[in-house]
């Protein structure tokens, strides 16, 4: 997202900036200062709402959905930080084998998960319901913890754990 902000940045120089200019300035200067906070160094994820901030900030620019996994050490400090699918304006294809993949790679102990419903509207389908399942079992089998998993859209993010569904 950055990259396509700094991008489009670049290419409007040569016009006058626009109100929608200042505020994707704004978003990925907020975006950077909460990735300093919170993944500077490994911090420990101590404060959801910190992590339902940065999420929602991360993915609500997005026009279609997209899948992002947080990878955190045994001790909850961050890891990573990976987009890994990106799908239409109502649909990701999400893959456990990958997250397991990626969570091995990262030599990670825990992970939370989080996507956007570009619709707006927070609640869970009963697919992620199912999906938040498959993915806690997949990666229970090689022994990591699904903390969380967020949904993001107008107000406030949705948490699987927070509502006891994880």
């Amino acid at each position: 997202m950055l990259t396509s902000l700094v991008r489009l940045d670049s290419m409007a120089k040569s016009c006058p900036p626009t109100a929608l200019d200042y505020e994707n300035r704004i978003i990925a200067q907020a975006i950077e200062l909460l990735e300093r906070r919170l993944f500077a160094d490994g911090p420990l994820l101590l404060n959801p709402e910190a992590v339902s901030d940065y999420l929602r900030l991360k993915l609500m620019p997005e026009p279609s959905e997209v899948f992002v996994a947080v990878f955190l050490s045994s001790k909850h400090q961050v890891i990573a930080c990976e987009t890994l699918f990106r799908g239409t304006i109502d649909a990701a294809q999400i893959h456990p084998r990958v997250l397991v993949q990626r969570a091995l790679a990262h030599n990670a102990a825990a992970l939370i998960v989080a996507h956007q419903h570009p619709s707006g509207c927070s609640d869970p389908s009963s697919s992620d319901e199912r999906l938040t399942q498959r993915v806690k079992n997949a990666l229970d089998c090689v022994e990591v913890r699904l903390l969380d998993h967020f949904i993001v859209g107008k107000g406030e993010p949705f948490s699987f754990a927070s509502n006891g569904l994880l």
